[in-house]
């Protein structure tokens, strides 16, 4: 029995010491064909010696591996006091006059967001093994305990995807990020980006610019939310090209409607651009402390998965990877299933339009004029419900030129310009050919801007000179306007600085700049390229050059933007996207290349501003009482009005409002880049589930799903201006150039689209104008948009149909009973180049018509 014993004892011995063998390894690595990770045995625990990319085919060993992890640990629910000291280092005060964010910026300096909260656990694995998976490492701490195992992904080589398993052995709140590969110095940051909220090619040392308005890296390890996370993948280039990202894998985040409500004010994934030391590196931190999930009783656990992306690639090729490998972005284009085309929207908002109670329109007499514009139930300093606003003059003319509206043309159109005119102001001094704010306020019979007395010179860009010039494509001969664009281009030259830029705002009454914390980071220079092309003075187009040189330098090639939106102190929005349609407005008109490069680099970074995640998927939703599937409302292919750790993209969520759709289709023909292309068609197609089904219009906030307009009856004039835009760019997309028409200048405020319908265009060659009466045409199938022109110099009707689906589609086709009788028999189905594919037999003014996937067709009516 006692030698029985000894065995058994030595056979014990034995084997503790092969286990022991495995799990102190000196040697584990992972390795493939695009990446090799070494780790050392150290003291310290399993160290990461070694990253090299590419290990057989020009390697590049990447400098600073570390591989070390923390944990965070609070007994009790962490400390929620705001750090006052930092917030008011950070200038806090600018905010205190802002309702809608102050709250929010105070928030951004309490212990969790500043990274300071809880006790740090630093550690290095005690225990590794290599297994046939990957390798798999173990600590044990006092806390918990940790099983991390690491794995190359076989199917994206430039991948390693890592689990972590902690098991809690004492209760309290617990927080682990994931560990730093290798820590980037500041002088070998070529370009950073959290998307949503951060992007830029340095630390920015002034955190007002940082944290409040995304103008570069913090420089505090800040941790922010995934609710205005666009992408979930931070990520940071380096100098000699190599591009580091890491991404949650699917499930981690905040799902924003969880089963029957608005969810994200749940705080489950924390992402950062640093890691807990300050060291620039991209972290996640799962569970968020003190937030959902993060409490843990003895025995429980939790399982954080994520991938490292590490490439030798620039930046944009990375991003795309998290957005169409990991979140499967394809698929919120695919699960489309509109019930109501775009076409049918804009013929119906039109009804609505015109309704003077549901569109509040207000006509009000001023300085001897009657002027119109809808009632503005937002919020407005200074305003008693009394505030009035046009919102999209292009799109005014536009809609009531194509369908020869007699309504539109007699009651809206006038008033409008008047409006127009008493915007401006023409007495002498400082601010003469200015416009004096974008709302005019009948009880007390002024304009004012949104939120403060000011005057922006983007303001004289937007609501001079790119309103004023829109009309004037459709009133070529309205010499009035054309005296008040000169005015106002005019002092746009006045004010502009010798570098080439503006200030951000002059103070009504003392005429000095405000808002001196900031610089004009917005498309200003454009307001001079209208001017330009209307008056064809040289001095408007050097100035926009002037202006354009100094914004691409500091703004597009910086990552640095402002926006326009006055009630959140013009933290940066959609002004981005519009930039890039100004850069290129800009470049079709010199044909400097420098202007095409800065407009695709400008819309490269607002993709940013585009939800892409979650995973789109048809899993039931309950929405206010009514089942929807998971594509129908979901924020995927949805921008933000601001995102940020300010912006409304916190309350209210993304917008449906798509103005960058039609942007997204021409840079998708510039560079061949499928995104943009995909982008604009997730933001544009099916979102009926946020159109109200009375007024066709839908809300403006995401969280308010059908409202409908709500306290922005103009936002329906926005919606027929991006909606066309889009359609318009993607007939001409479609036809390969071979069916064009001239567009208008930007709209402001909300984005790039640009109007139609001024000038003729070319269908296939031969001359015509946009044409679309209320009842031209009839389609049946929601998933077919169309268009239609007259042929310029003949009688004969070309109908646009476009197949906005993923899928072949088959839809019958009716004329209104007029035009049924005005065209003669003879109808023909061209396609996409123009070449016939049969003649269509008219039967009372009905036919059906194939369309292929995203295709296009062309009926010719007529002799």
């Amino acid at each position: 029995m006692q030698h029985f014993c000894t065995i058994a004892f030595v056979f014990i011995i034995f084997m503790q010491s092969i286990s022991a063998s495995l799990h102190a390894q000196s040697d584990v690595r992972l390795e493939n064909q695009h990446l090799r990770l070494q780790w050392e045995r150290t003291p310290d625990g399993y160290v990461l010696a070694e990253i090299t990319i590419n290990p057989k085919n020009e390697p590049l060993t990447l400098d600073h591996p570390q591989g070390g992890y923390v944990g965070l640990y609070s007994q009790d629910k962490p400390d929620t006091t705001v750090n006052t000291k930092v917030m008011k280092e950070a200038q806090g005060h600018v905010f205190d006059d802002y309702k809608y964010i102050v709250k929010r910026w105070r928030d951004n300096f309490r212990p969790v967001p500043l990274n300071t909260a809880g006790a740090s656990i630093w550690f290095f694995p005690a225990q590794a093994k290599a297994t046939s998976q990957g390798v798999e490492f173990i600590q044990q701490d006092d806390r918990f305990t940790a099983e991390i195992t690491w794995t190359l992904d076989r199917l994206h080589t430039h991948d390693v995807v890592v689990e972590m398993r902690v098991k809690a052995k004492k209760a309290g709140y617990f927080s682990f990020a994931t560990p730093t590969l290798f820590n980037i110095g500041h002088d070998d940051l070529e370009w950073a980006m959290l998307p949503g909220y951060f992007q830029g090619r340095r630390i920015q040392p002034d955190l007002l610019r940082a944290y409040a308005y995304g103008q570069g890296v913090p420089s505090l390890p800040v941790v922010v939310r995934e609710r205005a996370a666009s992408t979930l993948a931070p990520l940071i280039q380096n100098k000699r090209g190599v591009t580091l990202a890491v991404i949650p894998a699917p499930g981690i985040a905040t799902d924003p409607w969880s089963a029957s409500k608005d969810s994200r004010a749940e705080w489950r994934l924390g992402l950062s651009l640093m890691n807990r030391q300050g060291q620039l590196s991209p972290t996640l931190y799962y569970p968020v402390l003190g937030e959902v999930d993060s409490y843990m009783n003895a025995g429980d656990e939790r399982i954080f998965r994520f991938r490292y992306s590490l490439q030798r690639n620039e930046w944009f090729n990375v991003y795309k990877h998290a957005i169409y490998d990991v979140y499967e972005f394809e698929k919120a284009v695919k699960l489309k299933n509109t019930r109501e085309s775009l076409s049918n929207r804009i013929l119906s908002m039109l009804k609505y339009l015109k309704d003077d109670s549901t569109s509040l329109w207000n006509v009000r007499n001023y300085q001897g004029l009657q002027i119109g514009a809808q009632s503005y139930l937002g919020g407005v300093v200074g305003a008693d419900k009394d505030a009035m606003k046009n919102a999209d003059y292009g799109a005014m003319w536009m809609l009531a030129r194509l369908t020869g509206d007699s309504l539109l043309n007699a009651t809206r159109l006038l008033p409008a310009r008047n409006f127009k005119l008493t915007q401006q102001q023409t007495e002498g001094g400082f601010f003469k050919g200015a416009a004096m704010g974008q709302y005019y306020l009948w009880k007390s019979e002024r304009f004012t801007e949104e939120w403060g007395d000011h005057v922006e010179p983007i303001a004289l860009t937007y609501y001079t000179m790119l309103d004023i010039g829109n009309i004037l494509l459709f009133e070529p001969d309205d010499e009035e306007l054309k005296d008040r664009l000169r005015s106002g281009a005019d002092k746009l030259l006045d004010w502009q600085q010798t570098d080439g830029s503006w200030v951000v705002a002059y103070d009504r009454h003392t005429e000095q700049p405000v808002f001196t914390d900031q610089l004009d980071l917005r498309p200003t220079f454009y307001g001079l390229l209208v001017a330009y092309r209307l008056l064809g003075d040289e001095k408007y187009l050097q100035g926009a050059i002037k202006g354009a040189n100094w914004y691409v330098e500091n703004a597009v090639d910086q990552g640095h933007f402002l926006g326009v939106c006055g009630d959140v102190r013009f933290v940066p929005d959609f002004a981005t996207a519009q930039s890039a349609q100004a850069l290129l407005d800009l470049y079709e008109l010199t044909t400097d290349k420098t202007y095409l490069q800065a407009a695709i680099d400008a819309a490269k970074i607002y993709t940013g501003s585009i939800y892409t995640h979650p995973i789109t998927s048809q899993r039931l939703k309950e929405v206010n009482g009514k089942q929807k599937e998971d594509w129908e409302i979901t924020q995927v292919g949805l921008s933000f009005e601001h995102g940020g750790t300010l912006g409304s993209a916190n309350g209210g969520g993304p917008i449906p409002l798509a103005s960058h759709a039609g942007l997204f289709v021409r840079m998708a023909d510039l560079t061949g880049e499928k995104l943009f292309l995909d982008m604009a068609r997730a933001a544009a197609w099916g979102r009926d589930a946020f159109v109200d089904s009375a007024t066709h219009v839908a809300s403006y906030y995401w969280t308010r799903m059908d409202e409908g307009p709500g306290p922005f009856p103009h936002h329906a004039w926005w919606q027929v201006g991006w909606i066309t835009d889009y359609l318009m760019a993607e007939i001409t997309s479609r036809s390969n150039g071979q069916i064009s028409f001239p567009k208008g200048f930007i709209t402001p405020k909300v984005g790039p689209h640009q109007p139609y319908g001024f000038a003729a265009g070319e269908i296939f060659g031969a001359s015509a104008d946009l044409y679309l009466p209320e009842d031209l045409v009839s389609v049946s199938n929601p998933r077919v948009d169309f268009m239609a022109a007259k042929a310029t110099h003949r009688k004969d009707v070309y109908l646009i149909l476009l197949n906005n689906s993923t899928r072949d589609q088959q839809s019958s086709v009716s004329l209104g009973g007029l035009q049924a009788r005005e065209l003669s028999s003879q109808a023909a189905l061209l396609d996409e180049k123009g070449d016939k594919l049969q003649a269509l037999p008219l039967e009372e003014g009905v036919f059906r018509v194939d369309i292929p996937a995203l295709g296009l067709r062309v009926v010719k009516l007529g002799n």
